[in-house]
């Protein structure tokens, strides 16, 4: 059975979306929510999963990229900020599967030494709105790079997406490329600048488990995601039986 973490899967009745997005592709999954345990509980959980879902959410605190001025305009959750970071590292380290949504790409990016714009209509001015209205999402366009991750999971180079940030990716960490753009220009997903020695990773601004699954951006990830759970989980089970035979 594939096992997915989800580092944060209640809160508000938004959340429960990612599980039911997951399981579209694959009911039998196994979805762990590891919001609320002990991150020394969560880390030992991560070892026995095949992917982990950084999920959206409250702002990343801004002293992590060098603003701390520019606290008074966030919304901030620093317990979940400090429990995220921890959790994206043991990943990495794990080479796990990787899929970072909103909040999640942001943080991402920041763990990895890119920043944020702070606020949108301040910090980057443009005609596109990319917060949600009364709790509803609005939506844009969206250019996928050619040669991308991404424009191989949707098979598009280009399409429409729903959007809820009032923040976004600034400057990309080095170690990240680029893999699609808002109408306005701002990066809206990305992935390993080079894959050697590293896990499976896409961030993603948008939220895909809240649009229509026909969108060639929303449902297709989820496939794609669980595709390299399988592949993580084949290979962990053909390490051990290397390790058992010897």
């Amino acid at each position: 059975m594939i096992t997915i973490a989800l580092s944060k899967a209640t809160g508000s009745p938004k959340y429960a979306h990612y599980a039911e997005w997951l399981k579209a592709t694959d009911a039998e999954i196994s979805i762990i929510d590891l919001w609320g345990k002990p991150i020394e509980e969560c880390l030992s959980i991560l070892e026995n999963v095949h992917g982990l879902v950084l999920t959206g959410g409250a702002d990343i605190h801004p002293e992590r990229y060098g603003k701390p001025e520019r606290i008074a305009e966030c919304h901030l959750e620093p317990e979940r900020d400090t429990h995220e970071f921890a959790l994206f590292e043991k990943a990495q380290e794990l080479l796990l599967p990787i899929l970072a949504i909103c909040r999640g790409a942001q943080l991402v990016n920041v763990a990895l030494g890119g920043t944020l714009y702070i606020d949108i209509p301040t910090d980057y001015v443009a005609d596109t709105e990319h917060r949600s209205k009364d709790g509803i999402d609005s939506t844009h366009g969206l250019h996928v790079e050619a040669g991308s991750l991404l424009r191989k999971i949707s098979k598009s180079d280009n399409g429409s997406i729903n959007s809820a940030h009032h923040q976004a990716v600034e400057y990309l960490s080095p170690l990240l490329r680029k893999s699609a753009l808002s109408e306005d220009g701002l990066i809206e997903s990305f992935e390993w600048n080079e894959l050697h020695g590293r896990g499976f990773l896409l961030g993603v601004q948008w939220h895909p488990e809240r649009m229509d699954y026909t969108n060639p951006f929303s449902l297709p990830i989820a496939q794609h995601f669980l595709y390299e759970a399988e592949s993580y989980q084949l290979l962990v089970q053909g390490v051990k039986k290397i390790i058992d035979s010897e």
